[in-house]
């Protein structure tokens, strides 16, 4: 899983870091995937192999989300010089311009301001953003309230609020970040590339209705189709963790007719997995850990054994709280 990849930047504060990576570390990726013996294959042919029972075929899958410029811009030529197959799932609302970068607008936000006015957080004042510290300590009580104490449409009505107030273009900005159609379209018409579905408007499904989940996931579909002539078989979670996905999510993409969906849960492909597509783990390519050995170590599935172990302790020991950082890279 990746979802930008341009030049690293020098800013002190980067609340974002973990989604981005540099050019030269997605070229190490590849050589270091294919080196450790795995072949890269498209999204169809390894969910064929997951169903049909792979023996001891190893290969891997690249994946972009969102739809960056970026994808088009730095990663495709590197892909296409590697001869690399990848997918990238598109939120349509952003390429329409119609839904919010809402982490981004918030980073920018934050960076450009010595204070910010943010009372739903139960603040009654200003929260401080002078120091990186008192920054990343604001990005995180307000990413705490957007995505876990406010449903998902009060969150959207409080950022684009924020933006109102500090002058941040949210239209402007996903024109900056985000392809147009015809730069989809660009990226499309190379077999090498498939096109993935990411929702319009990029909610947590599982903070939403059943109806309200299920609208935004057609919608997004039906955009695809549109615009590019073809639907898509592919589909990515926003967020994916276990709070942004549940197995009624699973069933309503099944239901709608996907061929696979795939989550932020830690982890590499098991034969478990072949019972239910609907729920695949990604490795997280994490902007913060951009080192050959960590790749390494990835391949092996060796981490998120460590992962999995220290969340079924946190749910029996009271550890809940700190067991993450205990495996940062695999967030």
């Amino acid at each position: 899983m990746m979802h930008h990849v341009r030049p690293g930047r020098t800013d002190e504060f980067q609340p974002n870091r973990h989604l981005e990576i540099t050019p030269e570390f997605l070229r190490m990726a590849v050589e270091r995937i294919r080196a450790n013996g795995y072949e890269i294959i498209a999204m169809d042919e390894a969910v064929d192999l997951l169903k049909s029972g792979y023996g001891n075929h190893r290969y891997a899958v690249l994946t972009f989300d969102d739809g960056y410029k970026d994808n088009l811009e730095i990663a495709y030529p590197i892909l296409k010089e590697l001869n690399a197959p990848f997918t990238v799932f598109i939120t349509s609302g952003l390429v329409d311009r119609t839904s919010e970068l809402w982490w981004l607008a918030l980073e920018r936000i934050i960076a450009e301001n010595d204070e910010v006015v943010f009372t739903q957080a139960g603040e009654e004042s200003g929260i401080p953003c002078r120091t990186v510290e008192e920054k990343s300590a604001c990005f995180d009580k307000i990413v705490d309230h957007l995505t876990l104490e406010v449903g998902e449409l009060d969150q959207r009505k409080i950022i684009r609020a924020l933006a109102g107030i500090y002058g941040i273009d949210l239209e402007t900005l996903a024109s900056e970040m985000v392809m147009s159609w015809d730069e989809i379209r660009q990226l499309a018409s190379d077999p090498l590339v498939t096109i993935g579905a990411h929702t319009h408007d990029h909610f947590a499904m599982a903070r939403l209705e059943t109806s309200g989940a299920r609208a935004d996931v057609l919608k997004g579909m039906e955009r695809l189709e549109q615009e590019l002539g073809q639907r898509p078989k592919h589909f990515a979670y926003p967020y994916g963790k276990s709070h942004a996905v549940s197995l009624r999510d699973a069933e309503l993409l099944r239901e709608i007719g996907f061929a696979s969906s795939v989550t932020t849960l830690p982890g590499v492909l098991q034969s478990a997995n072949a019972r239910d597509p609907m729920m695949l783990p990604r490795v997280s390519l994490n902007g913060r850990f951009q080192d050959p050995a960590v790749v390494d170590q990835y391949l092996t599935g060796a981490p998120f054994a460590l992962y999995r172990a220290a969340r079924w302790a946190a749910s029996g020991f009271g550890l809940r709280s700190g067991f993450s950082r205990l495996f940062p890279s695999t967030r």
